[in-house]
């Protein structure tokens, strides 16, 4: 909303700020950090009383689980999504189309999130719905948004796989590329809501992605930017920093309160919008495969789980004590913190590497 205040530069010059994707983005990250730290303890207290028992502990998992984190209310992901809903609505540009395309995948993903959050504690099973249905919603929002994508752009560009490190490897796959695109959106979900298994893993990573993709985004969307890089421009992609900024101060602002021991977990309501917002993004700018570089951790530990029942199923023996291999690394003796942290150390590693694409072609 506040980007209307550029048709009242001419008279208050003070106003042309807000042409300006960089001052958005800044603004986009302390008006959701502090919506998140304001109403998160009002969120976390209304979760607790409404959820009583919080979120069911798997049986199966790691045996201290059920000792340390039994009673912690889930859905905390309804917190990242409030503080990043209103401050994308306040910050961006509500004329970009980009921004609501994947602001509606990010609530579609979070809606979906949250019914099996739903069932998971109404019933107190770690189990939700039917992963075959929730694969099928999560696949037909995604679908539509790339249909989106492929109308937005410029032909034959629109329909294209990008491949990093090289100027001019472009392969045109024609429509199929809804499919691919979509592949990477749910895979994307999919891979953080595997990822968030312990306090904290899952929201920093993801902040550090959408960081990296914030600039990208921005870099993407600029032609003298893009030209210089040699990257493709996608022009409107630029304005996706500002949701980007958006998860980054809403992230900073739920890390307060999941920061070991948590106050609250993220669930499949963050975990999954989350992801499905970083893969939609990724397509937008045409950088889904440096997706899978920055966001190597999700990678990991989804394979980890492919590999796991894959290798039982065929063998009857586990590759890994316990997947997703955060679990695998508990198993071993590391604590908590440990995997935290050292999971946050390649997560940084890794968007160093994707950024890398941006110059090395």
């Amino acid at each position: 909303m506040l980007y209307w205040l550029i048709d009242l530069s001419d008279k208050i010059s003070l106003f042309n700020v807000f042409r300006y994707i960089t001052f958005r983005t800044g603004g986009a990250i302390v008006t959701a950090a502090l919506f998140v730290f304001l109403f998160g303890p009002w969120i976390i207290d209304h979760l607790r009383i409404r959820q009583g028992k919080g979120q069911p502990i798997r049986p199966d998992g790691p045996q201290s689980h059920l000792v340390t984190k039994a009673g912690t209310p889930t859905m905390g992901g309804l917190m990242i999504l409030s503080g990043l809903v209103v401050s994308t609505l306040l910050w961006a540009n509500p004329r970009n189309p980009y921004v609501w395309i994947v602001l509606g995948v990010t609530l579609g993903f979070g809606f979906v999130g949250f019914y099996d959050d739903y069932l998971k504690v109404t019933k107190q099973t770690h189990a939700g719905f039917s992963g075959r249905t929730r694969l099928a919603v999560e696949t037909l929002i995604a679908a539509a948004a790339c249909l989106a994508f492929v109308w937005l752009g410029r032909a034959p560009l629109s329909s294209t796989v990008v491949f990093p490190f090289f100027k001019d490897l472009v392969v045109d796959v024609g429509w199929f590329f809804v499919v691919f695109g979509a592949f990477v959106v749910v895979a994307a979900g999919n891979a953080v809501n595997l990822t968030d298994g312990l306090d904290g893993l899952a929201i920093v990573p993801v902040m550090i992605a959408a960081a990296s993709f914030g600039m990208i985004a921005y870099l993407a969307g600029n032609a003298v930017f893009s030209d210089y890089l040699q990257i493709h421009y996608v022009a409107g992609t630029g304005e996706l920093s500002v949701l980007c900024g958006a998860v980054l101060g809403a992230g900073l602002g739920f890390l307060w309160f999941n920061a070991p021991p948590a106050s609250i977990f993220m669930g499949d309501t963050g975990s999954l919008a989350l992801g499905g917002m970083l893969g939609a993004i990724a397509v937008a700018t045409k950088h889904e495969i440096v997706l899978g570089v920055i966001g190597g951790l999700f990678v990991l530990e989804a394979v980890s789980v492919i590999v796991q029942v894959v290798s039982f199923k065929m063998t009857g023996k586990r590759i890994f004590k316990m997947a997703p291999i955060h679990h695998h690394f508990e198993q071993l003796g590391w604590t908590e913190p440990q995997i935290v942290i050292r999971f946050w150390i390649i997560s940084v590693v890794l968007a160093l590497a994707g950024l890398s694409t941006l110059k090395l072609r």
